[in-house]
């Protein structure tokens, strides 16, 4: 006989996704001589404020459909913040205790959040110590470790339950190049990538998939080596995306393409994205952001048209003391100028040299 709180917590969860409806894709302006349009996904939109969400309540249906989660569970996980919101949310919501383990130097908007929807934080000095804390916490308290990093390519359904894919798809159904050329995500648990990467494959889509990389992360000498170990060991400025470490959820066989991306590229294209558009986001929808415009000055080049497809990972709100503070960029060593001037040179006249 199945679990009657089993049953109303996936109930409650569904009743979340069809309250929250749909992420808007909004249009970045082109030069409309140039023939090809550019999409962002707005994730912000979600009630915890990030692609996360999706992600979130797929962990937690996936804990709960396989029998790992009931109603005395404490859920844990290992995440540098964005992904941890969005599980407190849910924590909160079926009456479960949450505690986040995460790098001390997250930012203090994110803490402030997960800590409002009643989550707990603990913190390790060197971020790579996250996992084995997480681990070691849930075995502790008999609850659940939500474990991110190994279960978000296989947690979502690739062919329809919460398929970020398919909402894309039926967006862009009406539009002039209703098939992007590329679909460009980051790599955070490689969880976004293999939806994309299965879901253009699994429907014979003529899509190619480009993940993009911020500074020291490992994802992008994992794919060129091909070595599933690869590490760098060094934690990335940009939150979300990037990691020291490939992560077992991320799937290299389901993407086409990688670039690496400048960390003060990122932070420049979210500046510039502000200002142009008024859209306020994260570090990583600026590494999404300068990603799209490279492929995008490749078509040109090739005297080619058609649509690309990238995301607003999150709101830009929870960054203002890092992203958005001259201070802390110049603590960081980091000159945006060089970056913005030639995206500004691109947009103007299509010279991304």
């Amino acid at each position: 006989m199945r679990d009657a709180w089993v049953d109303e917590a996936i109930r409650l969860l569904e009743a979340d996704a069809n309250r929250s409806a749909d992420t808007h894709l909004h249009v970045f302006p082109l030069p409309p001589e140039w023939g090809i349009d550019l999409y962002l996904k707005d994730e912000s939109v979600h009630p915890t404020g990030s692609l996360k969400h999706r992600l979130a309540r797929s962990l937690i249906l996936y804990g709960l459909v396989n029998g790992r989660i009931g109603p005395r569970t404490t859920l844990v996980e290992a995440s540098s913040g964005s992904t941890a919101v969005s599980e407190a949310y849910f924590a909160r919501m079926l009456g479960l205790d949450f505690v986040a383990v995460m790098p001390r130097r997250t930012s203090p908007e994110k803490i402030e959040l997960i800590e409002h929807y009643g989550g707990r934080c603990q913190f390790v000095d060197i971020p790579s110590d996250m996992y084995p804390e997480a681990e070691r916490l849930a075995v502790e308290c008999g609850g659940h470790y939500l474990d991110q990093f190994t279960y978000a390519e296989r947690a979502t359904d690739w062919r329809g339950n919460n398929n970020i894919a398919e909402s894309v798809f039926q967006q862009l159904s009406a539009e002039r190049y209703p098939v992007p050329t590329w679909i460009v995500v980051g790599a955070g648990t490689g969880g976004t990538s293999a939806t994309f990467g299965r879901y253009v494959r699994y429907r014979r889509h003529e899509t190619t998939i480009a993940v993009v990389d911020p500074e020291n992360s490992a994802f992008y000498g994992g794919w060129q080596t091909g070595a599933a170990d690869y590490a760098t060991g060094m934690p990335s400025r940009i939150e979300g995306i990037g990691r020291p470490r490939v992560e077992p959820s991320f799937i290299p066989s389901v993407i086409d393409e990688m670039i690496q991306v400048p960390d003060a590229a990122s932070i420049a294209a979210i500046r510039l994205l502000r200002e142009r558009t008024r859209r306020w986001a994260g570090g990583s929808t600026g590494t999404n952001l300068w990603g799209a415009f490279e492929l995008i000055d490749r078509m040109r080049r090739a005297g080619q048209q058609g649509s690309v497809v990238t995301l607003i990972c999150d709101a830009g709100d929870r960054y203002a003391h890092t992203y958005y503070d001259d201070a802390w960029v110049a603590a960081q060593g980091l000159d945006l100028a060089p970056h913005r001037e030639r995206m500004e040179r691109f947009l103007a006249g299509g010279d991304w040299s």
